[in-house]
């Protein structure tokens, strides 16, 4: 990076602001815990998802994590990998992983803003709309892998 364009470069705003406020026109639960970090919950069709949102001023990025309330036995993580692959395989934007302590499935995705003002609430809206449409479409197949099933079901990929 030059170092023109360090002069130049501007820290974008903080984007939890905004967050926080479309987060409460949603009417949903949340705890800001700090200037860079904010914790949320939003209702879903199978499931509640857990709303985790990090951001970092010295990189102008935000993280989100999109979890869901399902835990996946160790002996059944295997399959989980396996379908987690094949859903990133379908997704545009963000990816699927897990999380190592207790196999929960999340939905991960990050915004860089580094010489943008700030994020827009459309891009924020459509990051958490995308995550939550995702894990909707993906959650019966990943609730069937912390069952009896080893593999993905039959009828792969689930419906658009």
């Amino acid at each position: 990076m030059s170092a023109l364009t360090t002069a130049f470069d501007d820290a974008a705003a903080n984007p939890l602001d905004l967050m926080e406020q479309i987060v409460i026109a949603n009417d949903w639960v949340f705890d800001r815990r700090s200037d860079a970090e904010m914790a949320a919950e939003a209702p879903g069709k199978w499931c509640d998802f857990g709303l985790f949102f990090s951001w970092s001023h010295e990189i102008s990025a935000m993280h989100f994590t999109c979890a869901f309330d399902l835990k996946v036995p160790a002996s059944q993580r295997a399959a989980l990998y396996e379908l987690l692959a094949l859903a990133n395989e379908k997704l545009w934007i963000g990816h699927f992983g897990m999380d190592s302590d207790d196999g929960m499935p999340v939905f991960r995705h990050s915004m860089l803003l580094r010489g943008a003002p700030g994020a827009s609430a459309e891009s924020l809206e459509d990051m958490v709309d995308i995550a939550i449409t995702e894990c909707e479409r993906f959650f019966p197949a990943f609730s069937s892998s912390s069952g009896a099933a080893n593999r993905p079901p039959r009828r792969w990929p689930p419906p658009c």
